[in-house]
């Protein structure tokens, strides 16, 4: 059940405010470290004195007695926990979080204009999955990587391929962005399925993951730049962006117009013209198909 015990699923905000008090040292909160202490980040207590509330109050929070804080607690903790917009909005969310019936869970489905628009464009252009599924792409996303064909799934390429690792400039933080982005696309659907599996998988495979995983780190992964090292035309610059479409993502990665990697890729698309078209895999464009019962 994504690598937590019994008490952190029923208790995620304690759990969420246990990680990022690790991550927080003395020196950054302004208090001196002293000589006596076992961890790196804060103690209970001195998170509480920063946030002006009782030690008792926040050690019940902590514990999962007390799941009902104000906002203005809550704000104050993520001052104090140096928490970024996005995981600000993320603590707010545990704390309103409230049981409800489990949703009924549909196949990641690709529009056929998606299929339409992917053969159209002429830059590498693929459609994801929330848990970063690979659902369809077009003949320049698959030339840019073999990865970004249907069937592969992008956490686990980027955490297992040497091939993927060596493809990006800056593969350590380019984990971190990824685990972050997929900790944040999993929300409060814990229990789905292809989250489970794959966060098992990695968990057991990769030691990287565990260690970020157990940070507990919320990022969105919406857009910016990427700095790719391709083994035929070398290193490429590109913008991404990301466009919800329904339940999926249409991720496009495109240069500068006139740019040095504007001709690579412009080379990298005359060398596959004759390629044939990328379709969808039905089986594995739906890893959350589930039994209509």
């Amino acid at each position: 059940m994504l690598t937590m015990s019994d008490d952190d699923r029923a208790n995620r905000l304690g759990g969420y405010l246990r990680a990022r008090r690790a991550l927080v040292t003395p020196e950054q909160a302004g208090i001196p470290a002293g000589a006596n202490r076992r961890v790196p980040g804060l103690r209970r207590e001195e998170v509480a004195m920063l946030a002006g509330i009782s030690a008792d109050y926040y050690l019940r929070l902590e514990r999962g007695r007390d799941n009902n804080p104000s906002p203005q607690v809550l704000e104050s903790l993520a001052r104090v926990l140096r928490l970024d917009e996005v995981e600000q909005d993320f603590l707010l969310s545990l704390a309103a979080a409230r049981p409800r019936p489990r949703p009924r869970r549909r196949p990641e489905h690709v529009p056929a204009r998606l299929h339409q628009l992917l053969a159209s464009v002429q830059i590498p252009a693929f459609v994801e999955g929330r848990a970063f599924d690979v659902l369809a792409s077009n003949q320049l996303a698959a030339a840019l990587s073999p990865r970004l064909a249907p069937g592969h799934n992008r956490l686990r390429s980027l955490l297992l391929d040497p091939e993927e690792q060596a493809f990006q400039q800056d593969w350590t933080r380019s984990a971190e962005g990824f685990i972050a982005a997929f900790r944040k696309s999993i929300g409060d659907d814990i229990d789905n399925p292809r989250f489970v599996e794959l966060v098992g998988e990695l968990a057991l495979s990769s030691e990287r993951f565990r260690a970020l995983w157990a940070r507990q780190d919320i990022r969105g992964l919406d857009g910016g730049t990427a700095i790719v090292n391709h083994p035929v035309v070398g290193e490429l610059h590109l913008h991404r962006d990301k466009l919800p479409v329904g339940d999926v993502l249409l991720v496009l990665y495109y240069p500068d117009q006139g740019s040095e990697s504007d001709e690579k890729l412009r080379l990298l698309a005359s060398l596959h013209l004759d390629a044939d078209p990328i379709k969808t895999d039905p089986i594995k464009a739906d890893p959350l198909k589930t039994d209509p019962a």
